[in-house]
């Protein structure tokens, strides 16, 4: 489908700063007065527009004196030094007063957060980090914000708080009821089926399924009952009246994904495949049988207990050992995954993304580009970056000025725009089926005028070749380690 925007004559009598595709002109018409709505656009749609539209719209009518984002440590202060400046106009813009939340308690941070309370006739918006709302400082901080406000609450990628009994998801359900409006944002809403769903739209409505969790899984999930040695549990085996489910959300939410509203360029797949090294192998080997012993031997096998195993090899393919004391060491040898990597940047023009799941591995990819490229060539975006200079470092990459990003794709794979990336390299995945999705679209959205190549590095016959075909599948680890079907991921 063609990109189109809107045709300006038929706009409603709002005032955007930066003009709307069709597809979020519609999202926000159908949403502007709503207190409650989800915008389930894909990743690279533009929901964040829409959402700095609605807010300017609806402060411009005095309905709101307060707007709150909470969205990932990794994308939030994104809000401000990217969607914020680029999209809101200029008459809510000269009215507004913006503050980012930090957790460290400097004298000029508490007074800035004190300030910002007191702070009347003018669009208070405040952007905080979803995580913060697990500790009681960032919840009652929020707390006395919206109780002194009329406020439009939005959390940008709602999945982080699909999981009904985290401390975070509670202290953001309670919060939720304190604000006026309510928006969420994500474009995997149901990545591993509806029960996904229900603290999601809980947040913004608690009477849209008007019934208990446990009536909400009876009604859309099928469910068996199974018994351990120990223990009996219920499953859930499948799910049914899924046309039912989408009918009841219609009318709060809008969906959409790249295909209908974009002419993106394709996504090219390739497999690279990466010889272990002799030690590797013999490590390698000896660790797998011994968690197959280990796992056999255990009274109950528990998907923790299994991943746990799994991590453990994918460490050994990606060249380092991890102790049971947490202690690390560097295989001997040269390390074949490295090599490989720096001969697919030989063949590559322009800007690259490389994702790796452990922060030794990180280093090592960094450590190795920079002596080769420069420092200045070379920046790396994980759980120990500050936050600070995570700005900086998309900033650089898209200017063109930092050729290589390697991150960690649950720190830097949700909500940022990589789209300087003509390649994206998987130095080894991650068994997270949403993580995927969402690491592969910081190249894939909006912006994106190259086709953009994906690799995959993967040691044949090893537990890489296991996690591709679950991913490919579309299928999340955890199916796989029911019953016995954990023997699967370490056979050869």
């Amino acid at each position: 489908m063609q990109v189109k925007f809107i045709d300006e004559k038929k706009y409603i009598k709002y005032k955007f700063k930066s003009k709307p595709y069709q597809h979020q002109y519609d999202a926000f018409l159908k949403s502007k007065d709503k207190p409650a709505y989800a915008l389930f656009m894909e990743q690279g749609t533009g929901k964040s527009k829409v959402i700095i539209d609605n807010i300017a719209y609806l402060f411009r009518k005095g309905k709101i004196d307060t707007a709150i984002i909470a969205a990932p440590k990794g994308v939030y202060r994104n809000w401000f030094a990217s969607e914020f400046k680029a999209h809101m106009p200029e008459d809510v813009v000269h009215f507004s007063q913006v503050c980012i939340w930090t957790p460290v308690e400097t004298k000029k941070n508490i007074e800035e957060l004190t300030n910002f309370l007191k702070v009347s006739n003018k669009l208070r918006f405040f952007i905080i980090n979803i995580e913060a709302l697990s500790s009681d400082k960032g919840k009652n901080y929020l707390h006395r914000l919206l109780n002194t406000s009329s406020s439009f609450f939005c959390i940008d990628e709602s999945t982080t708080v699909k999981h009904r009994t985290a401390r975070r998801t509670k202290a953001v359900l309670k919060l939720g009821r304190l604000a006026k409006y309510r928006r969420i944002l994500t474009g995997t809403p149901v990545t591993q089926g509806p029960l996904d769903l229900w603290s999601q739209i809980h947040f913004l409505d608690e009477y849209i399924f008007q019934n208990s969790f446990y009536a909400y899984r009876n009604a859309y999930c099928v469910m068996r009952k199974r018994r351990t040695s120990t223990h009996s549990f219920h499953e859930v085996v499948s799910y049914q009246r899924l046309d039912e489910l989408q009918e009841i959300l219609k009318p709060y939410s809008f969906r959409i994904t790249k295909d209908e509203c974009l002419d993106l360029p394709p996504k090219v797949r390739q497999i690279r495949e990466i010889e272990l090294n002799r030690e590797q192998k013999v490590m390698y080997h000896t660790l797998r049988k011994r968690a197959i012993l280990e796992l056999e031997r255990s009274k109950l096998v528990t998907a923790p207990l299994i991943i746990t195993r799994i991590l453990r090899l994918q460490q050994i393919l990606c060249g380092f050992i991890k102790y049971d004391d947490g202690k690390e060491e560097v295989i001997k040898g040269t390390n074949p995954r490295l090599e490989e990597l720096l001969n697919v940047l030989e063949e590559t023009q322009g800007g690259v993304i490389i994702w790796a799941t452990f922060r030794r591995t990180i280093q090592m990819i960094y450590d190795a580009l920079a002596k080769k490229y420069g420092v200045s060539k070379v920046a790396k975006y994980y759980g120990e970056t500050e936050s600070e200079v995570r700005q900086d470092i998309v900033e650089g990459f898209q200017k063109g000025n930092i050729k290589y990003f390697i991150g960690q794709p649950r720190t830097g794979g949700y909500g940022l725009t990589l789209t300087k990336a003509k390649t994206v390299i998987y130095f080894n995945n991650t068994y997270d089926m949403e993580v995927r999705l969402q690491s592969e679209d910081r190249a894939h959205r909006i912006g994106q005028t190259d086709k953009v190549t994906y690799i995959d590095f993967v040691a044949p016959k090893t537990i890489d070749e296991k996690i591709i075909k679950t991913l490919s599948n579309k299928k999340k680890l955890a199916d796989q380690i029911t019953g016995d079907k954990w023997k699967e991921l370490f056979s050869i």
